[in-house]
């Protein structure tokens, strides 16, 4: 990316998904940041604070920003891009609408579009309003399972401001069982290997532990397979550097997220960490 490109994320996304957590890390990286800043105000503002020599600016929109909708959004996106000087991406923040559900109980708020309906009506009614704009997200990161620390890390290894050209590589272990993180961009199942739940000494131990791991390990099509893999690492990770890409997020999953998975992620985000690329180890579903 050219220097003297102005770096524009556009942040929208469902009530309670974490636009405010988002937009307050942004801060804290260093981009200038405007929220619920009206629709027909954003691109002349945003056009003043580049000739001011603003270079990073994060501006957060949602369905309480005056002037809002799909469309709108949609349109001011394109309007945005088609400035040569700009680089523009649209990061939409997602969440299971029983999570954003039990958010709003927990919390006590208003969802902005159910002031007098059941929370739930209002979450569905948004995410039918919304749904346009996640379709053409540059990025889309689901929170529902990811404590604030690993969204936080998330942001951090996505729209970091360093100079350093490093790829930032995030590597998760989960369970099947409660879906595919939606921010994989490569997904290896673990399932095919002999599965230490059913060693009631194992049982309730975690792939992190060294009895577990070498059980797994003695499953005949566990070093080939390990083996394989790093190989692949090896090839996949500098081509993605040479393309530009900035980060990645490679998921490891087998039926709980709690022993197979655990294990191969150790061991995949040890290898690439000791190849001297940036990395991040996430356990999201290992008790």
């Amino acid at each position: 990316m050219t220097t003297n490109l102005t770096r524009i994320v556009l942040i929208t996304g469902l009530s309670g998904a974490g636009k405010s957590t988002t937009l307050k890390q942004f801060e804290d990286l260093g981009w200038e940041v405007a929220d619920n800043i009206p629709i027909s105000l954003l691109a002349p503002m945003v056009r003043e604070i580049a000739r001011e020599g603003g270079r990073s600016i994060a501006v957060g929109v949602d369905t309480r920003t005056r002037g809002f909708t799909s469309e709108k959004v949609l349109s001011l996106i394109g309007e945005l891009k088609d400035d040569p000087t700009n680089d523009v991406r649209l990061l939409f923040l997602d969440c299971d609408a029983a999570k954003l559900q039990q958010r709003f109980t927990e919390t006590r708020r208003r969802h902005p579009m159910a002031a007098d309906r059941p929370v739930m009506d209002g979450i569905m009614q948004e995410k039918k309003l919304l749904r346009p704009i996640a379709e053409e997200a540059d990025d889309l990161i689901d929170s529902t399972l990811l404590a604030l620390p690993e969204l936080r890390q998330q942001l951090i290894s996505r729209y970091s401001l360093d100079d350093r050209p490093a790829l930032s590589i995030t590597v998760t272990s989960f369970s099947f069982k409660k879906g595919l993180p939606r921010e994989a961009d490569l997904v290896f199942d673990m399932r095919f290997l002999r599965n230490p739940y059913y060693d009631p000494d194992l049982r309730e131990k975690t792939g992190e532990q060294k009895e577990v791991a070498d059980y797994i390990a003695q499953d005949p099509a566990f070093a080939p397979f390990v083996t394989q893999l790093k190989a692949m690492m090896d090839l996949l990770l500098p081509r993605y550097l040479e393309e530009g890409k900035s980060y990645l997020t490679i998921a490891i999953g087998c039926t709980g997220g709690r022993h197979r998975s655990v294990c191969v992620a150790e061991i995949i985000n040890d290898h690439i960490e000791r190849n001297g690329y940036l990395t991040h180890l996430v356990h999201r579903d290992r008790p």
